[in-house]
């Protein structure tokens, strides 16, 4: 069944862009919002609480969908399932762009997730189940471009769009390509043939609630815990116990129901065990620093969004110029868990680079290099690991490893947020509350420095009193840069070691666990 879905020549180059093109429409829509939420806020009226419902919603469809998009392609043919997912993330982006409030918006960008969730993995079983087994490296790196490149290209793409444009537009680009990429699914993609479709009384209902609860919470929690205050906050407290019973149920359900929703015994296999575990913290390095790079420099540097966004795109470049060549080392037999450990090496380099460059005035021109090391580590970390996973796997299997491995990426960018944005809270205030501690007011150089502050402003025209005031908050400003500066400072290296940490662990599991990768008649290109 396997052969007849490999491809050659130009159907499969077809069926490659158009894969990834929509997994590349999906993540850029992940973060193309971001850079609009001030102007969907002044024209919707909204609070900056409620227009974050906007991303809120759109990731928790996400991760409710992709761990369902193996069964549903099941139920419903491969292409038909594609197609449609594309029609529904098409249709949705138009009405997300003619929403008159923000609670449509919020409605609409959940119904985009959903056919967005199922284009990110259903896109990755397409390509790998279109190349030979000896070549399904070269096809993870393919796939690898769209997903490490989507999230770069959004923040800038984004802001070009709402500065010479409007917000609407930023879902307008999608329709187009929506409709190429549908055409092209309906002529060019196989259906593999799975057997008998689910009667309405077999499907697992009671699966897709529970997952939906436990996911969707989940989601929610790591969204919002921060600025609501974690479990302090009532909402945030119930949703984490919901999201608790909802894993353990589902997690019962799943293993004792004839006709699951989600086929938890194919994690039996060690290979996809081993990828999902590591594509959770690739996740969390891939999303946390895209996340913290452009804060950082918005936040201390003042940037602009599209300034912050375009700071990224070398180091994407750079991991998608390495695709290929990762590819053709996994074909010759190169290790994967060796290069995974390199990828985790040179990303404690990027981190630690950074840790010692960034200041109130570092320039684009410092941070060019580090970043190009990251989309190094990025390019040896993706590949290996995606084709780890799906290595051993057959069949129906292939497309339910995708989505575990999808999922466990989604919630690590998720974690890793969560996280990141927790400890710069609380390093922030701590180096804060130590910097002010060593401003003594009788120290002869604070004393010199507010005077000096002081007269600055008199000149200016300011009396005695106004200029003194004035001199207090430039100082108040000078130390909540400062604490900001070391607070990132902190979450680089904190950051660089986790995955530092990580490297002894992959080269174990290398040489007790992971079966053989390719058989040894496909190793040679």
């Amino acid at each position: 069944m396997e052969d007849e879905l490999v491809e050659y020549g130009f159907r499969r180059i077809i069926i490659t862009v158009t894969a990834v093109l929509c997994a590349l429409l999906e993540i850029v829509d992940t973060t193309i919002v971001n850079v609009a939420l001030n102007n969907m806020r002044g024209s919707l009226g909204a609070t900056l609480t409620d227009i974050a419902w906007v991303i809120t919603a759109y990731a928790i469809a996400n991760v409710i969908i992709i761990p369902m998009t193996s069964w549903l392609s099941q139920q419903f043919g491969r292409r038909n399932y594609f197609a449609a997912s594309i029609i529904i993330f098409t249709v949705a982006s138009f009405l997300c762009g003619n929403a008159d409030n923000l609670w449509e918006l919020v409605a609409f960008r959940f119904l985009q997730g959903l056919g967005g969730g199922a284009l990110l993995v259903t896109a990755q079983t397409i390509i790998t189940e279109s190349y030979p087994i000896a070549k399904r490296g070269m096809a993870q790196a393919i796939y690898g471009m769209g997903v490490i490149v989507g999230p770069t290209l959004g923040p800038p793409l984004g802001g070009y769009i709402v500065d010479h444009f409007s917000w609407p537009f930023i879902f307008y680009i999608n329709i187009p390509i929506g409709i190429i990429a549908t055409i092209l699914t309906l002529m060019f993609v196989k259906s593999p043939k799975y057997g008998d479709k689910l009667k309405a009384n077999q499907v697992d209902w009671w699966g897709i609630a529970f997952l939906a609860s436990f996911i969707g919470s989940l989601q929610f929690v790591l969204e919002h815990g921060q600025q609501d205050d974690w479990f302090n906050d009532k909402l945030i407290l119930s949703l984490s116990v919901l999201s608790l019973f909802g894993l353990v149920l589902f997690i019962k359900r799943e293993l004792t129901y004839k006709h699951p929703i989600v086929n938890l015994k194919v994690l039996k296999n060690t290979n996809l065990r081993v990828g999902t575990i590591m594509s959770f913290i690739m996740g969390f390095g891939l999303y946390g620093s895209t996340f913290i790079v452009p804060i950082y420099t918005q936040s201390v540097l003042g940037w602009s969004a599209t300034d912050a966004g375009l700071l990224l795109i070398p180091s994407s470049i750079t991991t998608g110029i390495m695709m290929p060549f990762i590819g053709k080392m996994i074909q010759r037999g190169v290790p994967q868990a060796y290069m995974v450990a390199v990828g985790f090496l040179i990303f404690f380099f990027f981190t630690f680079w950074m840790h010692n460059i960034i200041t109130p005035n570092t320039s684009a021109e410092e941070m060019f290099w580090p970043l190009i090391l990251r989309g190094v580590g990025l390019g040896l970390l993706f590949v290996p690991i995606t084709t780890l996973s799906l290595s051993t796997l057959s069949g129906k299997h292939i497309g339910e490893g995708a989505a575990f491995t999808g999922m466990m990426r989604q919630l690590g960018g998720s974690f890793g947020i969560a996280i990141i944005t927790t400890f710069i809270a609380i390093f922030n205030q701590e180096h804060r509350v130590n910097l002010i501690s060593h401003l003594d007011k009788t120290s002869l150089q604070v004393q010199q420095t507010l005077q000096g502050l002081q007269h600055s402003f008199m000149s200016k025209g300011f009396t005695f009193n106004e200029a003194l005031g004035k001199a207090y908050k430039a100082i108040e400003f000078k130390v909540m840069v400062q604490s900001t500066v070391l607070t990132y400072m902190d979450v680089f290296i904190y950051l660089g070691v986790l995955f530092l940490l990580c490297i002894p662990f992959i080269l174990m599991i290398k040489k007790e666990k992971i079966k053989s990768i390719l058989p040894k008649r496909c190793i040679r290109f």
